[in-house]
């Protein structure tokens, strides 16, 4: 048992450094919460929102028992858009119809139509209610399959809707909440081009992307299901795109957006744009506008297309500071098929088709058994499907 008076050293002399750092401890941590509170407030506050009031202007949610005509309008063609897509885009029920209130845009094989022979050789395909023929050139509406010029029939069907002569807007709000399909070479998208090319044909007078996928697995070298990408298009000529200086992406890393449904969004004014999955912290693209977009470009004053030299002119230099995106855009949806403008790139995935062959359609075509069976058989899978549709305009904003 202890005796005695018991020593209480700490009563003693205090070690003055030891409270110092008592201090100082606390000193660092209060530093440290006023600089994170910082961050967040600057951070949050340098996100632009939207100026103006935002007016509904077509919510769809796809009830009933047919398209609303009165709204979209499908393009029909077997020309391939410019992308040298391998489909054909109908107003076939059997590529486009609702079900339980959702929307499918719906990719089939050509050769459940008319034979897996005809596609390669000795038939002639005329598309009905073809929307590209003009007085001139109906090319675009029907196609002759022959083994030894390298022609096929587009081994594809699919869709392509637009409300180019319903609703656009120049500022707003878009919102789609959708799935995407699987199955390789699928090219599922939403996006925007302008009612009228003001400066000029694409891409000088611009392109909205909103969404693009596709739909090769997981596993896919160039970004497959797991990703989606938005982007702008733009250039001062028709052979000279910028879209690589503005477009972005988000991804899944255990999952595809196939597998459920997202919602896409583009906030658009005359300061900014922004495109983003579910929220504003899944941004795909931001795009502040306080550099002009010719500036953006950094382009030369003369450039050269083969042997031609060419002086490069500002196509937007009467437009405001975000020209070409200060004009009305209207929405496109649709599910493609391929392509030789890049969008698949040569060398990933086993890619059956090489993009620069005269005959790149038909090294498709005739790789059929392979990809086809990567495309399911249930139509819910295969399909965009869309649950609904809303497109606000802004209010109050200049007008271009």
């Amino acid at each position: 048992m202890l005796t005695g008076e018991i020593e209480k050293p700490w009563l003693g002399h205090k070690d003055p450094l030891a409270r110092m750092a008592y201090w100082l401890t606390y000193l660092v941590a209060f530093i440290g919460i006023a600089a994170s509170a910082l961050r967040c407030w600057f951070a949050y506050t340098s996100v632009p929102m939207m100026k103006g009031n935002l007016c509904l202007i077509l919510e769809d949610d796809f009830n009933g028992d047919s398209l609303n005509t009165d709204i979209w309008e499908y393009e029909v063609t077997m020309g391939g858009f410019g992308n040298g897509e391998f489909e054909m885009t109908t107003d076939s029920s059997n590529n486009t119809f609702l079900r339980d209130g959702y929307l499918y845009i719906l990719p089939t094989l050509t050769s459940d139509v008319i034979g897996r022979d005809a596609i390669t050789n000795g038939y002639t395909y005329n598309i009905t209610g073809c929307t590209t023929a003009t007085s001139n050139d109906s090319s675009t509406c029907g196609a002759v399959s022959n083994n030894t010029a390298g022609t096929v029939i587009n081994p594809a069907m699919s869709a392509r809707l637009n409300t180019k002569k319903s609703r656009s807007i120049q500022y707003g709000r878009v919102e789609i909440r959708a799935k995407n399909p699987v199955g390789d070479w699928l090219w599922p998208a939403v996006w925007m081009l302008p009612v009228n090319n003001t400066y000029g044909p694409w891409p000088m007078s611009g392109e909205i992307d909103i969404m693009e996928s596709r739909g090769n697995g997981l596993s896919y070298t160039a970004q497959g299901s797991n990703y989606v990408h938005g982007s702008l298009n733009w250039g001062p000529l028709t052979w000279l795109n910028e879209v690589w200086r503005t477009t972005g992406w988000w991804t899944e890393r255990r999952s595809s957006f196939a597998d459920a449904f997202h919602t896409y969004a583009l906030e658009w004014d005359e300061d900014f744009i922004r495109v983003y999955v579910d929220t504003r912290l899944h941004g795909m693209l931001q795009v502040n506008m306080k550099v002009p977009f010719f500036e953006r470009g950094d382009f030369p004053p003369v450039v050269t297309n083969g042997t031609e030299q060419i002086a490069l002119e500002n196509p937007w230099v009467y437009g405001t500071k975000a020209a070409p995106f200060d004009i009305p855009f209207y929405l496109i949806m649709n599910v493609a098929v391929g392509g030789t403008n890049g969008w698949f790139p040569d060398n990933a995935g086993d890619k059956p088709w090489i993009n620069g062959a005269s005959n790149a359609m038909q090294q498709f075509a005739q790789a059929q058994d392979k990809w086809a069976t990567t495309w399911p058989q249930d139509e819910y899978s295969r399909a965009l499907v869309v649950y609904v549709l809303r497109l606000w305009d802004s209010i109050g904003l200049p007008k271009y």
